[in-house]
This record gives structure tokens, C-alpha cells and sequence, in this order.
């Protein structure tokens, strides 16, 4: 990534060629065999199924079945059985009624995938980030309703396919829903109608964190390849997981869009390494990141992520305007127009779910597609001005072609290892100032 002029703006132009872009991709989409519609409404029973078992396609699996007795989880895929067995249990232990997955319907091949979307009207997607995007194109391409955990793709050429699956999931009538969960939280909701409505004036910056200890770590089991590793360890890898501004600070980054109204940054600049998190369990990550965006209205984001143990720890977001300032996570505003949400907090994982549980029963499906790719791509330019050290532009990253590691389409255990390890038993990291990306 090459350095931009810092008045560089371009940003109307490269969206109309991402649209463009991702408009010729979904109409290619368009032209393939469709199975038969998820349409839904009105039907006793909505089946749902599972594309990864960890501990976010679990919750989300549950959230789901509590939107309604009818509900029932009827599939399941991951690569790794354990995981499907260890989720299955969990799942029976929270909604023993409506778990009826029998032995035929978990899948652990690499074509697993689509054996559940054909067994299913809802399918649930959060599994190693790189295949979100193939997942969810397969399930609509089958006319199926989706939920797709962020992010939503971890290099452009997958954000663009992205794309294309919302604009496909609008024209075939089905829902896309977005793990992007902040848009469902009613507290979140009503601060930002009133950062719209003027309670603290123009915005001017802000500041967003995503501050915590290492996610989970997996140790090495005996009997596995490298690649198997990686796969079982695939948060760590960048190549399946896109690193932490990515698979974190998306969702700071998506409230601080919803609240500049879909505005992106023209461009942005990185500081990023490794200070604390060594060995192989971690990879080949980062463990600390801070991003400065800015936009063509003047405003400024700063955001930083940091996944090291006992350090500081905050996910909150602060907006500052011209007549006051806004505590996001504390659904606060000070200054001119003081306020504070009083009402009843509710869970926006669970609410999600219900909303397309909802959704697939009335036949009035919703669509994440106005923001998911977008803020997605927004964490993606942010990653790779951290690893460049160079600035990034919106129309730079929009027109990449840039792929991490092989596609996921030609990705599996077979796959030689995209990085292995050094003398120091670490793996490699890119080098700011050096590492190309372009």
C-alpha cells in the first residue's frame, strides 16, 4: 500500500466501483441453479442448522431455538467431530426439546457445509472467519435464510463476495443477518437517534477500544498436522482470521458508522506489533493495534485493540461533538443536552436471533447488507496500515485484490501450511515498514 496525499478524499468514486464490483458478482450469482426457497412463513416447524460449533454458533443456535418452541436445530457441521458433540451436549442442556440432530446430520467433511444447508431453512455461520463468505453465498445461492457471524470476510476479494451475497439474498426474498449485533440493543438504538437528532452537535472525533486478554488459545494435540493445527487454532492465524482490528474492532467500528449515518473513511494510518503474546498459540497476530481513520467531513476516529493479559481493559466507545459527548457504552450524553437511557437493557445477541426467527415466519425478510461488508472493510484497511506501517486509503483497500493465504474454496486439511513456524518455536509476523500487502 502506497502512501496517500492527506487530502486525498476519492472516496465517491471507489464506492461506485465496489458497488459496481460487487453488483457484477451477485448478477454471476444470479445465474446459478437455485435450490428450492427457505420460504418459510406460516409452517409449523423452522429448521435450523449449524456451520461451526464453537461457542458463538452454539449461542447463536440457542438464541435461536429460545425465539419459539418451533424451532428446532437439525444439523451440524465442523470439521473437528469433538467440537460438534461438546456443542450438541451444550445445546440439549439449554433447550433439551428441540435438539434433533441425529448421527446421519453431522458432518465433519469439508463439503459438510452444504449437506446442512440442504437439511435446513435457517442456517447459522460462525466458524474460522476466511469461509464466512463462501458459507453464506452457498446457503442463498440455495435459497436459504442466513446468519452470518462478523466479520464478514477478512481481505477484500472476500468482502466484495460478501457483498454480493447481501445484494443476491435482496433479490431472491431471503434474510441475511449480520452478528453484528450493537444494532439490536435498545440503548444503543436510542443514543444514536439522539446523536442524530442534534443532542451533541456536530460530530467532531472519537474514540473506540476494544481492550482485553487473548482470546482462546488452543495447545497443540498430538496426532495433528500443521495445517490441522492451524485450522483448530484458526483465530490466531491470520490467514483464517483476518487478526484481532478485524475480528474485534468491527464492532466499534460498525456503531461508529451507524452513528455517521454510513460515512467511510477516506483514509487511515496504523501502528501495530507483538509486545507480550509469545509462543504458538498465538500465531502469527498481533497483539496491539491503534488505527486513526479519517473522513471527509472532518471527523477523526481513533480506535485501538489489544488482546494481552493483565493489562487495562475497555470496550467502550466515546463520541465527542461540538455541544456534548457521548459515553456509548454507558448510553450517556453530557454537555448542553444531558440524557441517559433509563429503560430496560436487553440482550441484542438474543434479540438478533428473534428478529430473524421473526422474519423467516412472516415471510418479511431483513437484510443486513447496508453496513455488515462495509465495516467490515473499514477494519481490514485499519489491519493493514498496522502491518504496511504506510497509510491506506478507502479507494486503495475497495480495489484490492488482495487475498490472505489460499481461497476458501481451495482451502482444507490438505492445504500446505500458508506460514510454519521459526527456530524460536514462533511464527512469523509482518514487519511494518517492510511487509507488502499490496
Amino acid at each position: 500500500m502506497n502512501n496517500p496525499p492527506h487530502n486525498q478524499t476519492g472516496s465517491p468514486t471507489s464506492r461506485r466501483r465496489f458497488l459496481r464490483q460487487t453488483t457484477a458478482a451477485a448478477a454471476a450469482l444470479g445465474t446459478l441453479p437455485l435450490g428450492a426457497s427457505a420460504f418459510v412463513a406460516g409452517r409449523d416447524t423452522i429448521r435450523i442448522g449449524m456451520i461451526g460449533c464453537g461457542g458463538r454458533c452454539s449461542g447463536a443456535a440457542a438464541q435461536s431455538l429460545k425465539a419459539g418452541p418451533f424451532v428446532k436445530l437439525v444439523a451440524m457441521y465442523d470439521v473437528f467431530a469433538d467440537r460438534i458433540a461438546s456443542a450438541k451436549a451444550a445445546i440439549e442442556r439449554e433447550c433439551p426439546d428441540q435438539v434433533e440432530v441425529d448421527d446421519e446430520h453431522m458432518f465433519t467433511a469439508f463439503d459438510g457445509y452444504q449437506h446442512v444447508i440442504d437439511s435446513v431453512d435457517v442456517v447459522l455461520i460462525a466458524c474460522a472467519s476466511k469461509f464466512h463468505p463462501m458459507y453464506a453465498e452457498a446457503a442463498i445461492r440455495a435459497g436459504k435464510h442466513v446468519f452470518v457471524e462478523k466479520p464478514h470476510g477478512i481481505d477484500p476479494v472476500g468482502v466484495r463476495r460478501m457483498q454480493a451475497a447481501c445484494d443476491l439474498a435482496r433479490k431472491k426474498g431471503v434474510s441475511l443477518l449480520s452478528g453484528l449485533q450493537s444494532r439490536y440493543h435498545r440503548g444503543y438504538q436510542a443514543t444514536v437517534e439522539r446523536i442524530h437528532e442534534g443532542a451533541i452537535g456536530d460530530v467532531v472525533s472519537m474514540q473506540s477500544m476494544f481492550l482485553r486478554g487473548p482470546y482462546r488459545t488452543e495447545a497443540r494435540l498430538a496426532g495433528l498436522t500443521e495445517t490441522q493445527y492451524q485450522f483448530r487454532n484458526w483465530y490466531h492465524f491470520r490467514w483464517l482470521s483476518g487478526d484481532d482490528v478485524t475480528q474485534s474492532l468491527v464492532h466499534n467500528l460498525d456503531r461508529m458508522a451507524w452513528i455517521l449515518n454510513g460515512e467511510n473513511p477516506t483514509w487511515c494510518f496504523g501502528l501495530g506489533g507483538r509486545s507480550a503474546s509469545f509462543g504458538e498459540v498465538f500465531g502469527d497476530m498481533f497483539d496491539h493495534h491503534t488505527v486513526t481513520y479519517e473522513y471527509a467531513s472532518g471527523v477523526r476516529l481513533y480506535a485501538m485493540c489489544r488482546t494481552e493479559v493483565g493489562c487495562y481493559n475497555n470496550s467502550g466507545d466515546i463520541v465527542m461533538g461540538t455541544k456534548g459527548v457521548c459515553h456509548l457504552d454507558r448510553c450517556r450524553i453530557e454537555g448542553e443536552n444531558p440524557w441517559r437511557f433509563e429503560d430496560d437493557h436487553n440482550n441484542p445477541y438474543q434479540e438478533e436471533q428473534s428478529a430473524l426467527i421473526t422474519a423467516v415466519r412472516e415471510g418479511r425478510p431483513i437484510n443486513s447488507g447496508d453496513h455488515m461488508a462495509t465495516s467490515t472493510l473499514q477494519c481490514i484497511m485499519g489491519q493493514l496500515s498496522c502491518y504496511t506501517g504506510k497509510a491506506v486509503t478507502w479507494k486503495q483497500i475497495a480495489e484490492s485484490e488482495l487475498q490472505f493465504g489460499p481461497g476458501p474454496d481451495d482451502a482444507s486439511f490438505a492445504t500446505p501450511p500458508p506460514t510454519r513456524m521459526d527456530a524460536s518455536g514462533n511464527y512469523p509476523l509482518p514487519f511494518p515498514g517492510q511487509s507488502d500487502f499490496s
